[in-house]
């Protein structure tokens, strides 16, 4: 089994290391690490460190040596999914299983036809939510590398992101729009490929529109219709398989 990760502030170059708060107080009370024990320290962007457990100290303290340092390379091509937002806590889920799956960001989108909107301080909460569970499932599938979930997207704002992507495609389920099959398209080496997941209802004719003008086009993952909180991950499997990057 693979070590497990903790995440620093700043990954030490090497020497010794205290892990404390809320980190240390998972290593050793939840996880139960020893001396000897393997572990890795990351900083969530790439940073991280081969670490061994040196001694454990009350229930919140871990003293490691930090043995091996490490620099992650940003991936290529880069994976954004763009997720209209789901109902209830299905968009913590999306969020879970993207990031283990390794979408590189995901960003929340205020589809007209979401019925879950995000305002005032309960938009925050959500938006504090959806970062947090980027975290944990980062650590749990053991990353050293975190996606970046954006702030909340207007669908003008959305467009414009689309306009810069080097592959931007739409996740269409309309059998009647003339759309291609995500499978067959050809996708870049580099810069940035851009998924868009609709809402339950589906996209808009009018934010299809406006995506189609800013370079995005429709595509089907397949004859059969996925919750929007599974269709982000689907497709980032099938570009990661793809692109390489499950190689």
């Amino acid at each position: 089994m693979t070590a497990p990760v903790f995440v620093v502030d700043a990954v030490p170059d090497g020497g010794t290391f205290l892990l404390d708060g809320p980190e240390g107080r998972h290593a050793v009370s939840v996880k139960r690490l020893r001396a000897g024990e393997e572990l890795v320290l990351t900083d969530g962007h790439g940073g991280w460190a081969e670490c061994t457990v040196v001694a454990a100290e009350g229930k919140d303290q871990l003293t490691v040596s930090v043995d091996v340092r490490h620099d992650e390379p940003a991936p290529a091509p880069r994976i954004t999914v763009v997720q209209a937002l789901p109902k209830g806590d299905r968009g913590e889920l999306a969020v879970e299983i993207m990031t283990e799956t390794g979408v590189d960001a995901i960003v929340p989108w205020s589809a007209s036809r979401c019925i879950t909107q995000w305002k005032g301080d309960r938009g925050l909460k959500a938006l504090g939510k959806w970062r947090a569970t980027a975290r944990e499932a980062g650590k749990q599938s053991r990353r050293t590398r975190f996606p970046e979930v954006a702030e909340l997207m207007t669908t003008k704002q959305v467009a414009a992101l689309l306009a810069d992507a080097e592959f931007a495609a739409v996740l269409h389920e309309d059998r009647d729009h003339p759309s291609a099959t995500l499978a067959t398209a050809a996708f870049p080496a580099e810069g940035e490929i851009v998924l868009v997941v609709g809402p339950e209802g589906g996209v808009a004719p009018e934010e299809l529109a406006a995506f189609e003008e800013a370079g995005a086009k429709p595509y089907r993952l397949g004859p059969s219709v996925l919750r929007t909180s599974t269709a982000g991950t689907a497709a980032a499997a099938l570009v990661l398989g793809r692109t390489g990057r499950w190689s």
